[in-house]
């Protein structure tokens, strides 16, 4: 049963009941991501959130991942550009453990200066990481040209100069702001009683100070059609063909859920089918959408010998425009309704992943979507709907394109003309 209320101080509790597991996941989101900070500390969300795994006044490191270990626990994070979240899965009968865990760590973290040096170093290796995962790297370079002078274009880790601007007062200052109950959504799903689990998260989160959070203003965000390159010594080249896409909660997002899924999104789309299938090109393709809170885009990503790439660029070009075109059969839309039917709701079916969904849902949106609503959704839309969005989105006046590898002979010129770019 799915339950939204609110804590003693105001902090939001979702929470959804599942009798027949015996696992329960705990989250705790924040709005705190590089979509929220400026040029000058980009990554102090990431940052903070490896901070709270370096200790508190009553827990070192080690004895907080000893702790939860010895219960059979999991406890982890991520940041986005758009929140952080903390969590942890354990049994049923040991949730008051992970409870007391969590909210030790974001509640009375150390933030000791010596524990920050020493993660700034781990976290530039991150950052080198990521710099030798061109798949990565493509993405982060076109978000950072097609939202140029905006924060969504910033990197969730940050950059090598930012993070030697980050120190422990604008670490403390930004989590004081940002970490507040405002700010701030408990979600809980999995095998539990909601009166006694009340009780314990106003014992704990509920006892948090309710206080003015940072404005977390949600700015427009301007477009750019690029193309940006990056050289790389290595073997492929890896590419994002984007077009401005969709926001999330938009009333299209089904529709381009359901095209991007039969275009390129699996073994048997027409992008997989006829680039990689019949002529061979590439070993991966295929298209995705990416959806923030008013900002989107609707992507075709390829990895391939950079011989290759002008003709499967060509190729692309011709299937996004034959399919404005021509619609998609019935029995095409039928079968891939169900597929993404089957994608969404069976990824639901664990304790944590139902807890992920709900989290991000009610934070970033204010409501939650359940499992029904989004089947209904996906089983109304109409081959018009779909034929509506793509003519919408598929327009070449806003197409960019980031591209990665062995970029030295690759000309902008031509990939203008081939990208019908003006």
């Amino acid at each position: 049963m799915l339950n939204i209320s609110k804590l003693n101080n105001g902090m939001t509790f979702v929470s959804e009941r599942i009798q027949f597991v015996r696992s329960i996941a705990l989250g705790i989101w924040i709005k705190s991501g590089s979509r929220y900070e400026s040029e000058e500390i980009n990554g102090i969300s990431h940052y903070i959130e490896h901070m709270m795994f370096k200790g508190t006044e009553k827990r070192s490191a080690k004895e907080l991942a000893e702790q939860m270990d010895r219960v059979g626990g999991q406890i982890n994070a991520f940041t986005s550009k758009e929140y952080t979240c903390f969590y942890t899965v354990s049994l049923d009968e040991h949730f008051d453990d992970s409870l007391d865990i969590l909210h030790d760590m974001l509640k009375n973290s150390k933030f000791t200066p010596q524990d920050i040096n020493k993660e700034k170093g781990v976290i530039l290796e991150e950052i080198n990481m990521y710099e030798d995962a061109p798949d990565e790297l493509v993405i982060d370079e076109l978000h950072s040209k097609v939202w140029q002078g905006h924060s969504l274009s910033m990197p969730i880790l940050g950059t090598m100069e930012s993070l030697e601007n980050i120190n422990r007062d604008k670490i403390l200052d930004y989590y004081s702001n940002m970490f507040v109950p405002e700010n701030m959504i408990i979600c809980i799903a999995g095998n539990f009683d909601y009166d006694t689990v009340l009780k314990m998260l106003n014992e704990t989160f509920g006892s948090w100070i309710n206080q003015q959070p940072k404005k977390n203003q949600v700015l427009d965000v301007p477009y750019h059609s690029t193309i940006t390159t990056r050289y790389k010594d290595i073997e492929q080249v890896h590419s994002c063909l984007t077009f401005n896409g969709l926001p999330l909660g938009h009333k299209d997002v089904y529709p381009l859920s359901i095209f991007s899924t039969m275009f390129g999104g699996g073994v048997s789309s027409r992008l997989f089918q006829k680039i990689r299938e019949e002529a061979g090109l590439t070993y991966s393709i295929y298209s995705y959408t990416t959806s923030f809170l008013n900002a989107g885009l609707f992507s075709v990503f390829t990895a391939l010998n950079p011989n290759q790439f002008e003709e499967v660029l060509k190729r692309v070009v011709n299937e996004v425009n034959l399919i404005k075109e021509t619609k998609f059969t019935k029995d095409e839309l039928a079968t891939t309704k169900e597929h993404l039917k089957s994608s969404i709701i069976l990824g639901l079916e664990s304790s944590s992943s139902r807890m992920s969904s709900l989290g991000k849902s009610q934070l970033l949106l204010g409501r939650v979507r359940t499992p029904d609503e989004i089947i209904e959704k996906i089983n109304a839309v109409t081959e018009e709907d779909i034929y509506n969005t793509i003519h919408q989105v598929l327009n070449f006046n806003n197409i960019s394109i980031s591209i990665v590898g062995q970029t030295k002979d690759i000309q902008e010129e031509r990939v203008k003309e081939l990208c019908q770019m003006s």
